[in-house]
């Protein structure tokens, strides 16, 4: 986390948490979404802005954690920005080759874990959580899986929230609550 914003949440320790705002889709893409975008719908049904400006994402991408709740959120400065996921809390980049994965936020990951939905979409598991592999990179995990590095699990999609302890919708759950 970045220096600037651990020093925010010291000098403004109870600034009410953001819910909505904030998407990630399945390629690791950030959307904004104002209160019409919300009002559309769910972050599936209504994605809102894609942001390009690329040292905001990379201030979102540093910032980026989970509570213990396993909501997945943005610290921007004193206040939490709930993420809204479409996949999975991380989309994983894999390298030609040597077969190296890279989070969407630009860490190095290891996976211990790799799984198969009823569509095909493939996911791995590593330390920082699970994640979807990117699409352009599905013929790249394919060879590591002919290789054996990976043996891919047959899972349901629903399911891996709970398996895996992430929120797909804040939004949601926030508002379940407070009803």
């Amino acid at each position: 986390m970045d220096d600037i914003v651990k020093q925010a949440l010291v000098k403004w320790p109870n600034v009410p948490h953001c819910y909505g705002w904030l998407g990630l889709d399945a390629r690791g893409n950030w959307y904004l979404r104002d209160d019409r975008t919300q009002a559309a719908g769910s972050f599936v049904e209504a994605r809102g802005s894609l942001l390009e400006h690329a040292k905001l994402i990379d201030f979102i991408q540093r910032n980026y954690e989970h509570d213990d709740a396993g909501q997945w959120f943005f610290q921007n400065g004193p206040q939490r920005v709930y993420v809204e996921l479409e996949a999975a809390p991380f989309v994983w980049r894999i390298a030609e080759g040597d077969f190296a994965v890279t989070a969407h936020t630009g860490a190095a990951a290891e996976p211990t874990a790799c799984l198969m939905d009823e569509a095909g979409k493939l996911y791995l598991v590593a330390d920082a959580g699970l994640g979807l592999v990117h699409t352009q990179d599905v013929g790249v995990a394919a060879e590591a899986i002919e290789q054996g590095r990976w043996q891919p699990e047959d899972v349901l999609a629903a399911d891996l929230p709970a398996r895996f302890g992430h929120v797909m919708s804040p939004a949601a759950m926030h508002a379940a609550q407070r009803a």
